[in-house]
């Protein structure tokens, strides 16, 4: 009998230490890179604990709404979808980004890219291409498919035969492909949208939507990496990029 639970004790000494190294294996992996992404060319564009790298638009100062906790990137959504957004201080022409978030109920997000700062835009939808990040199932009002989650915002729905989105208040990663023209989304490790920029078709589809009023969408090829505050709470971490 002591000897059976000596073996049992043991057992449950060594399921502990186990577990608890994995567990401590898990949080070093956030906000960090491996070795081999390292090699591959990967930069962390957020730290886990500052928000340097990271200005306002057409600021050089973080918004307010915007802080870090926990080890994430924390947008409190104060202040509405007017000048609260955020962008990297770098610019990026081709480009493998990917970046891990999730939202509270009802919210509201995206991801931008090329976003251009000058004095004759407000906002950086007004030049940047957005990823579109939402509460597909809990927005008080029905949303086009061009406005759910994945979708490139107004022009390119999500493949819904290839979407996978996990549930409010559980982490959604995504990606965003940008090279020579060509844009691939990601989400959760699918893709679920491909098209060509600055082709006749994609002109077409420009001048049918909302931004044919804004000269300035999606020409650069080169700008900004922005997150977008629309008045809501959202969380993001293990942000990284790899130039193309």
């Amino acid at each position: 009998m002591i000897i059976k639970m000596k073996k049992l004790l043991f057992i449950v000494f060594v399921f502990c230490l186990t577990t608890g190294h994995a567990q401590k294996q898990k949080i070093q992996t956030i906000n960090t890179l491996t070795p081999k992404e390292i090699f591959a060319g990967w930069h962390l564009l957020f730290d886990g604990k500052t928000l340097n790298g990271w200005k306002g638009f057409n600021s050089a100062k973080v918004p307010s709404n915007w802080s870090v906790e926990n080890n994430v990137m924390t947008c409190y959504g104060h202040g509405g979808d007017m000048g609260g957004d955020i962008l990297t201080a770098d610019k990026y022409d081709n480009f493998d980004f990917v970046v891990e978030w999730k939202i509270s109920k009802g919210s509201n997000s995206g991801l931008f890219y090329h976003v251009v700062e000058g004095a004759q835009y407000t906002n950086p939808y007004e030049t940047g291409p957005e990823y579109q990040v939402i509460d597909d199932l809990g927005w008080p009002e029905k949303l086009a498919e061009w406005q759910q989650t994945g979708a490139d915002y107004a022009l390119h729905p999500a493949d819904k035969a290839n979407k996978v989105l996990n549930p409010v208040g559980e982490w959604n990663t995504s990606r965003i492909v940008f090279n020579k023209g060509h844009v691939e989304h990601w989400l959760n490790g699918k893709k679920i949208v491909d098209f060509q920029t600055w082709t006749a078709d994609w002109k077409n589809k420009v001048e049918a939507c909302k931004f044919k009023d804004m000269p300035g969408y999606g020409k650069a090829k080169t700008g900004y990496i922005g997150l977008q505050n629309h008045g809501s709470p959202v969380y993001f971490r293990n942000i990284k990029i790899k130039k193309l």
